[in-house]
């Protein structure tokens, strides 16, 4: 049994780990924390934990964190989570962090992120935790960087044809539509219900934070540069995001072989389900770490399409999935109900 601190467990992706944990047979919480009034019985602030978590929830007290815990998830915006995680980790502290401070190169995140990175240091020591492509480091790891819902999303759904050079690696487009979670649980005017009711927009085309992440682990799978054009969408819905990504396959190739492929990349990953040319639905994956991918060929286009749940595969329970594989518990323990 080992012991779990949330700190920021009342923003979305936080009582999202906080529900997951609470059915984890392997990690008792110990430590709950957020900028709050006062402390408060977490299972107040979210009700579906009455009658199976009893913790209060307060202001962040680093000694009390540290002497509590094993492993410390940041749910923490950008920007903040460097001043945190050098701590914990001097201290001896595994740490997941679900912001982006740790996923890129400290000249990317000041060019991408606006502001210049404090923790260079731990930035090169910090694994990319999508367990699909980097389980054999996250096994080892005592930092990991978690990454964004939409990359997670993208990469999953292009991963097999970059890596096999099937698909030719400029002109990539990936048009992603996310729900209202996907920004965070914040006081925003163009997140009010009746902005966000009933409407559909674009946003950050080609200027998304997030699409640095994707040329970066798509460059790994191809051993050279990856150009992806990214366009985000906000849909009036909850949670769930769906990718469309158009690609140019290098020579021809049939949905037989693109089957093929894709079924062999993901044949022993559990919480990726390849569905061939049916095309995956958000309704499917909601609430759930599965990302599910469907692949049409058209004309001289492959288009797959992936979903997730924006706040489970594309955050917290990815976080969990992540912590599993650190401390060799079974991949899919709480994150299966």
């Amino acid at each position: 049994m080992i012991r779990a601190s949330i700190v920021g467990a009342t923003g979305y992706t936080g009582e999202e780990i906080v529900t997951i944990l609470a059915s984890h047979k392997d990690v008792r919480m110990t430590s709950l924390s957020a900028i709050i009034d006062k402390p408060t019985n977490i299972s107040d602030i979210v009700p579906r934990l009455r009658g199976r978590l009893d913790i209060i929830c307060k202001s962040f007290d680093f000694d009390e964190a540290v002497k509590a815990s094993d492993v410390v998830f940041l749910a923490l915006p950008h920007r903040v989570s460097m001043d945190f995680a050098p701590k914990f980790l001097k201290a001896g502290k595994k740490v997941i962090d679900l912001s982006a401070d740790y996923r890129l190169p400290a000249d990317t995140y000041e060019k991408w992120y606006g502001k210049g990175h404090s923790d260079a240091e731990n930035i090169e020591k910090a694994v990319y935790g999508l367990p699909e492509l980097h389980r054999s480091q996250i096994k080892k790891a005592l930092l990991i960087a978690n990454p964004g819902c939409y990359p997670t999303s993208v990469i999953l759904a292009v991963a097999p044809l970059v890596k096999n050079g099937v698909v030719e690696l400029t002109g990539i487009i990936a048009d992603s539509k996310s729900g209202i979670t996907g920004a965070g649980r914040k006081a925003s005017i163009d997140l009010l219900f009746a902005e966000v009711a009933d409407n559909f927009k674009a946003y950050k085309i080609g200027s998304h934070q997030h699409m640095p992440e994707m040329s970066q682990e798509l460059k790994k799978l191809a051993g050279r540069d990856v150009n992806i054009l990214f366009v985000p969408h906000v849909i009036p819905i909850r949670r769930g995001i769906l990718s469309t990504i158009y690609m140019k396959p290098k020579k021809k190739v049939n949905q037989k072989e693109v089957n093929e492929i894709y079924a062999d990349f993901y044949k022993n990953e559990f919480f990726v389900r390849f569905l061939g040319e049916t095309l995956p639905q958000i309704k499917d994956v909601v609430y759930t770490n599965f990302c599910d991918i469907g692949v049409k060929i058209t004309g001289e286009n492959i288009v797959a399409v992936s979903v997730i749940d924006n706040l489970v595969k594309g955050a917290a329970g990815q976080a969990v999935q992540n912590m599993n594989i650190m401390y060799g518990f079974d991949e899919k323990e709480g994150l299966v109900w």
